[in-house]
């Protein structure tokens, strides 16, 4: 029972977070948390759910950014950028996670969940920033259409420092942060701040997980588990968003960030 909890869990959690560049751990840490008991067979501490989510990302990341490389929609330049505080972010977050408990943590996690989702829910009405940034990039998509986005260093530097402490706090590798950033106040095409966001995720995943290994929350049986299937899922979510527009990926992101942000700030409440 419980190869087959770690095959879905796996599989459903990397292609979803591949798909919308959040890495999976969404589903695989509220899912080792609430559903580790009765599969498992046991109790399932937030920093352990944490740590080893945070170490599946790493396969998830790596299968799903090699094949967006493919279709030649990750921004290494930019990516690499934004790793230079995001992966001492993600240590940090990490060595964070022992001082938090269960209650708290769930509230946080839904909470920054809702406004991820609201921020998306409203992105359209927003008004574009008016201001240039220095670096410019543009990215023709499949459909022909040319998107200019651009971005400043240190801008860049403190998202990424940002992220990096979310993702080795809350082990769902700080895609949740990282794409609305990208795409409300730098403009990336969804498909770019994806793409980009797994392959920053895949490095600071590397980083944040040594720290949760230090402090022995990772459980490696279950990173055995779930590793194979995440393997799969990243390559799967990666083909899935390439057949997807903008907009219907822009609607499975909102609607992902809703879900999972009732579901942790109800059960915080209870």
């Amino acid at each position: 029972m419980s190869f087959l909890f770690y095959t879905v869990v796996g599989l459903l959690a990397a292609t979803l977070g591949s798909l919308v560049g959040l890495g999976g751990g969404i589903v695989i840490v509220p899912a080792l948390i609430y559903l580790g008991p009765y599969f498992v067979g046991q109790e399932i501490s937030v920093s352990t759910a944490v740590g080893t989510s945070l170490a599946v990302l790493i396969f998830t990341a790596f299968s799903s950014t090699w094949a967006f490389h493919k279709q030649r929609k990750v921004d290494f330049r930019s990516g690499w950028l934004y790793f230079l505080t995001c992966g001492p972010g993600a240590m940090l977050g990490s060595y964070m996670t022992q001082f938090v408990d269960a209650k708290s943590f769930q509230l946080a996690f839904g909470i920054f969940m809702l406004v991820m989702a609201i921020l998306l829910i409203i992105k359209d009405r927003l008004k574009p920033l008016s201001l240039k940034w220095p670096i410019q990039r543009t990215y023709t998509d499949v459909e022909g259409l040319v998107h200019t986005y651009g971005y400043g260093v240190l801008p860049a530097l403190t998202i990424g420092l940002l992220v990096g402490i979310i993702s080795g706090l809350f082990g769902i590798g700080g895609g949740s942060l990282f794409v609305p950033a990208m795409m409300i106040l730098f403009r990336y095409p969804p498909h770019v701040a994806t793409a980009t966001s797994m392959f920053v995720i895949f490095l600071s995943s590397i980083m944040g997980t040594v720290t949760h290994l230090s402090l022995g929350e990772v459980d490696g049986w279950m990173v055995l588990g779930l590793a194979p299937s995440a393997l799969v899922g990243g390559w799967l979510g990666a083909k899935i968003a390439n057949a997807l527009s903008s907009k219907k990926l822009m609607w499975v992101l909102r609607i992902t960030f809703f879900v999972v942000a009732v579901r942790m700030i109800s059960e915080a409440w209870k």
